[in-house]
């Protein structure tokens, strides 16, 4: 697609000087910025071609050689590209180009984030938490120990001795960055003298040595909600590392960790367990004390019974941190077999056995039909 002339693109006359390039450029920038017309296209392309023109004409060596071949002459010699659909362009660049204008037009780069250096925030971090499976549940408080970085007292940050500020970076003038210009090419670097910061501490502060931070252990109070799960994570805002020279504090992570219970085992909402009997309760039926995390609730065990038998507790689990139902308790029946017999017990035994067998009702229809299984199995062998 053919580019429209740079002059008529900015609206000038071909010998307008620096402050009217200047000038027709601030006008139709805040004209066509993205920040004053959200998702058009339209007014997003034209901006990019302002822009391009002015990165043009606002560089006397670009401009006289866009002025002696027009486009042409800018392309060959490497200056063509950064407008609308060229190569390399981005709003980032753009912005660092012309940041002093934006600042004056929108605050600051038209509500993004200025290009000038506020410190080096700190680093997140991450502790283990261990806690009961009661606390778990029904939510606690603990205290913590966090050995980290800290906003240093005499300074309050700032790195600089009691008494003094840092300064604003003569070499960069504040931005945290310098341009270059080697020939028909700008290169922006970090500053060499502030490494970025864009200030300058000329009587550090003897605590922190001029990073604004100190190492400390410090004691917290972590708030565990109820319902909170093995391996969930709370977050403490601003509770991580402080930033070096004023730069923004990080965060901290607490990663629960819930013992292993004597008697429960969470899953989701529920909680599992396994409560062993004798045989005579199984056989016969009993009614038995059964633990909660609320307390001892009764539990009727019906005759007949078998191993392994799942009975459900409703509403005696646990809520999720996240909301929704109460979980349930769910007890599973091991029936036990007697240990320690005396000769006594052994001949009770014995005779239950003998009449069992002498009974022709089928006491055992699990075992006749393994049996008959094994059986059947055999015989399709032969």
């Amino acid at each position: 697609m053919t580019k429209r002339d740079y002059y008529e693109v900015l609206g000038l006359q071909k010998g307008a000087d620096e402050a009217e390039i200047k000038k027709a450029f601030r006008r139709l920038a805040m004209k066509y910025h993205p920040d004053r017309n959200p998702d058009d296209k339209s007014a997003e392309e034209k901006f990019k071609e302002c822009k391009e023109a002015y990165d043009v004409l606002s560089d006397a060596n670009k401009r006289a050689a866009y002025d002696q071949f027009g486009h042409a002459g800018v392309e060959q010699q490497g200056f063509g590209g950064a407008g609308a659909g060229g190569a390399g362009f981005s709003f980032e660049d753009l912005f660092g180009d012309f940041g002093n204008i934006f600042d004056g037009m929108f605050g600051g780069g038209g509500g993004r984030k200025s290009q000038r250096a506020h410190g080096h925030p700190g680093a997140d971090l991450r502790v283990g938490l261990e806690i009961t499976l009661e606390e778990a549940v029904k939510g606690c408080s603990k205290k913590i120990k966090v050995p980290t970085w800290i906003v240093c007292d005499s300074c309050k940050g700032s790195g600089a001795k009691k008494g003094t500020k840092p300064i604003s970076c003569s070499e960069c003038g504040g931005t945290g960055q310098v341009r270059i210009q080697q020939g028909f090419f700008s290169i922006q670097q970090t500053c060499p003298l502030c490494r970025g910061a864009g200030k300058v501490i000329k009587e550090p502060c003897p605590d922190c040595r001029g990073q604004g931070r100190q190492q400390k252990v410090k004691t917290l109070s972590v708030k565990v909600p109820a319902g909170i799960d093995n391996g969930d994570r709370i977050r403490l805002s601003g509770e991580g590392e402080a930033g070096m020279h004023g730069g923004p504090t990080g965060d901290l992570y607490v990663e629960i960790r819930v013992k292993p219970h004597p008697i429960f085992e969470r899953h989701g909402n529920d909680l599992y367990c396994e409560m062993p009997i004798n045989f005579v309760s199984a056989a016969i039926g009993d009614e038995l004390q059964v633990p909660t995390l609320e307390g001892k609730v009764q539990l009727k065990i019906p005759p007949e019974t078998q191993t392994n038998k799942l009975f459900r507790l409703r509403g005696k689990g646990v809520r999720s941190v996240r909301g929704g139902n109460v979980g349930d308790i769910l007890c599973r029946v091991i029936i036990e077999t007697p240990v320690n017999l005396n000769r006594e017990q052994k001949g009770t035994l014995e005779a239950f056995a003998k009449s069992l067998k002498e009974d022709k009702v089928n006491h055992s229809p699990q075992s006749v039909s393994w049996f008959e299984k094994v059986k059947k199995f055999f015989e399709d062998l032969i």
